[in-house]
């Protein structure tokens, strides 16, 4: 599944930066090598994870919540019937 870009590029970014920032400045050319491979690592990290867009989840989430209802409605009609069938 594809998950958002925007959002996993500002959280690459974050991630990035505070690797960054960790790293001397006296060793801005290996820091900026660095930067590059901690981004692709990072990056590819993320993407073995299997996740989903918020509009996935939220779509699921609503899914889940109509499917659990019809349950209960049909738990009531059961529940009805038995009722019906246990008085004659």
């Amino acid at each position: 599944m594809k998950i958002d870009t925007e959002g996993l590029d500002k959280t690459v970014s974050e991630i990035v930066q505070k690797i960054s920032a960790a790293i001397p400045e006296d060793l801005k050319t290996a820091k900026e090598g660095l930067e590059k491979n901690a981004r692709a690592t990072v990056e590819g990290a993320f993407q073995r994870l299997d996740l989903v867009t918020r509009e996935e989840f939220d779509i699921q989430v609503m899914l889940l919540s109509k499917s659990q209802q019809r349950v209960k409605d049909l738990e009531q009609r059961i529940s009805e019937l038995e009722e019906a069938v246990n008085k004659k």
